[in-house]
């Protein structure tokens, strides 16, 4: 009888073979079910801050970039029409600034963008806040971190599920 050489040494050995061996760009990529977008997940202290129905904007401000791509979860379509707000803590003051508040729409290619102040440090991290919540697909709200205070950009993208 022979025995099985695996084990979750191997089996762990074999999975990070597997990862270096698909590079750096796949595991970048949005995540994926069974061949499929799976959709994005609320984050932890998202909402913060958020004021419904912030008012649609051109900028607010400049030399800040805050932009993304809204996807629709399953076939990963863009959506284009979809209203996006953005909020942070910049320059201008803190997150509940209304000055810091405004909402933007994807173009037909699901992407959006919405130059601001730069975003400073809140509770020590610099970050920014996003959402969709208007009904068609299931709320999403966003918290993503910059790496670094300095960054004059950031991107978040958005997979959406139907409500």
């Amino acid at each position: 009888m022979q025995k099985s050489s695996l084990n979750r040494r191997t089996l762990l050995a074999a999975a990070g073979a597997t990862a270096l061996v698909a590079g750096p760009a796949r595991l970048l990529t949005p995540a994926m079910a069974s061949g499929r977008f799976a959709p994005t997940e609320t984050m932890r202290g998202g909402a913060n801050n958020y004021m419904p129905n912030a008012p649609f904007v051109d900028r607010l401000g400049k030399g800040f970039l805050m932009s993304g791509r809204v996807m629709r979860a399953g076939d990963g379509a863009p959506l284009g029409n979809i209203r996006i707000q953005i909020w942070a803590a910049t320059t201008l003051g803190g997150e509940r600034e209304p000055r810091n508040h405004g909402s933007v729409l994807t173009g037909p290619d699901g992407r959006y963008q919405l130059e601001m102040e730069q975003i400073v440090p809140n509770f020590g991290q610099p970050h920014a806040h996003l959402a969709y919540d208007d009904g068609a697909f299931r709320t999403v709200f966003l918290r993503p971190v910059m790496p670094s205070p300095k960054d004059t950009s950031l991107t978040a993208d958005f997979i959406l599920d139907p409500a």
